[in-house]
């Protein structure tokens, strides 16, 4: 199928870009592996939606936008020139495209703890999912622990949902929480709504431990108690009373960071910022290979406000370098887009900042704690490799196959670079990223090969001897 513009990612930031191409006359079509649009933030909900919130208001006009709509799509690979490969409800699909925007998000960011592999330990972002999607309590009586809004949003959702939080555990000082005043200002409305939570969460008597960190999770089909203990600004353990909380589910994160398999598999350049890596993109989201474009928080984390004008400013410019709109009426939209953008920024930036683990939580991680999930791999096998040389996150990855797995890195790789940094005193742009490589997702090879007849497979004749 082929389209003047390919679009992978229909959340805040997709579906903006997706509406925009489409109101400036391009043939555009937009790739999720969701049923819907809205991503993680405005994901829909999977009985009657609310009328007139910002998610079923995007929905409502990607519906009339004329875009064509691919949901249910997992992408599996996509190639310069660009054509993007899927599996869909039929199977096999290839998009092309002279143009390509990717808006693929973040995921979370895990620091593991002796335990967190029970069943009953879920992500952040996870719990909202079951929260907000599917009305589902990840448990009755639930420990949320790690950095960031996240923290305060889940927390306070489960008590809304007749939930109980035995405690809220978070890195961070209270006081870090209003260390940008200017930017709460910039969004009163989410700051707003981030102090309602705390509010819920007070007025319950949920104990709040500040610029704590979980020393352990102990349980043996499942998790049943949480042990917190106090650390210092850099995220040190330090001497204190370790705090125990009987639980069945604990919620853990500590942060987002942009999802670039799709960017670092076209051979994009990426650079590390303050919080992870990302594509390095100008003011208009172009990356460093034409025709491929980069938005939303998979091209630097901004947060939600900041989402949708990333995706509009995006598609302009696409539209621009393609020659369907002129440079002067592309430059009078940029410039109102870009003035709105700094603003909605420097919230979302705010927030990243709190969501942003301390740099010594890594290299607190006891020997015997498991930190790849898919290889089984401990911080001591990790330890050893790199004491043997490996130094890079590929070289650990080739040492013993961290990241190799079906998460392809996502769950390991920010606790193996703290680990590689921590022991060489390597730089993050030292360590690097692993290399992307197809398929970016867990596919069945039966999906991708169809049905066929082994005997009209053409045979090569042996060579002579």
């Amino acid at each position: 199928m082929t389209h003047d513009l390919v679009i992978l990612g229909a959340g805040p930031a997709g579906a903006s870009a997706a509406i925009t191409a489409a109101e400036l006359g391009l043939r555009a079509v937009v790739l999720d592996e969701q049923q819907n649009a809205g991503g993680q933030v405005w994901r829909a909900p999977s009985g009657v939606e609310t009328p007139g919130d910002d998610g079923a208001r995007l929905r409502d006009r990607l519906r009339v936008s004329g875009v064509t709509r691919a949901f249910g799509r997992r992408v599996w690979l996509a190639e310069r020139g660009f054509t993007v490969s899927a599996l869909g409800p039929d199977g096999a699909e290839d998009y092309r495209a002279p143009a390509l925007i990717v808006a693929a998000g973040a995921h979370e960011r895990h620091v593991p703890v002796p335990g967190w592999t029970l069943p009953g330990m879920i992500g952040l972002a996870a719990a909202t999912i079951l929260l907000k999607s599917q009305h589902i309590l990840p448990g009755r009586r639930v420990v949320v622990a790690g950095v960031g809004p996240l923290l305060l949003l889940v927390a306070a959702e489960i008590l809304r949902g007749g939930g109980e939080v035995a405690a809220v555990i978070d890195a961070n000082r209270r006081r870090d929480w209003f260390a940008t005043p200017l930017a709460l200002l910039s969004r009163p409305d989410l700051a707003g709504r981030g102090a309602g939570w705390v509010t819920r969460l007070l007025r319950a008597g949920v104990p709040i431990l500040s610029r704590h960190a979980l020393r352990r999770i102990e349980g043996t089909d499942g998790v049943t108690r949480v042990f917190a203990g106090p650390i210092d600004a850099d995220g040190t353990q330090i001497a204190g009373p370790e705090r125990a909380f009987d639980c069945d589910a604990l919620c853990m994160g500590y942060g987002l960071q942009s999802s670039t398999e799709v960017t670092r598999l076209l051979g994009a350049r990426h650079a590390y910022q303050a919080r992870g890596w990302a594509p390095v993109t100008t003011a208009e989201q172009l990356t460093s290979v034409r025709g491929l474009y980069a938005c939303g928080d998979g091209a630097g984390v901004q947060g939600v406000a900041a989402a949708p004008l990333r995706g509009q400013i995006a598609a302009i410019a696409a539209a621009r370098d393609m020659g369907r709109l002129s440079a002067s009426e592309a430059e009078n939209r940029l410039v109102v887009l870009q003035a709105r953008l700094g603003r909605a920024a420097r919230f979302g930036e705010a927030m990243a900042r709190l969501a942003t683990p301390p740099p010594n939580l890594v290299p607190s991680i006891p020997a015997e704690t498991i930190v790849c999930r898919c290889e089984r791999l401990s911080r001591a096998d990790l330890d050893a490799a790199i004491t043997q040389g490996a130094v890079t996150v590929n070289d650990l990855k080739s040492a013993t196959r961290c990241g190799m797995g079906p998460c392809g890195g996502r769950m390991c790789e920010y606790a193996a670079a703290g680990l590689i940094g921590a022991r060489t005193g390597r730089t993050p742009e030292q360590i690097g990223q692993s290399t992307a490589r197809p398929p970016l997702r867990p596919v069945a090879l039966q999906a991708l090969a169809g049905s066929f007849d082994y005997d009209s497979l053409p045979m090569i004749e042996p060579a002579p001897l």
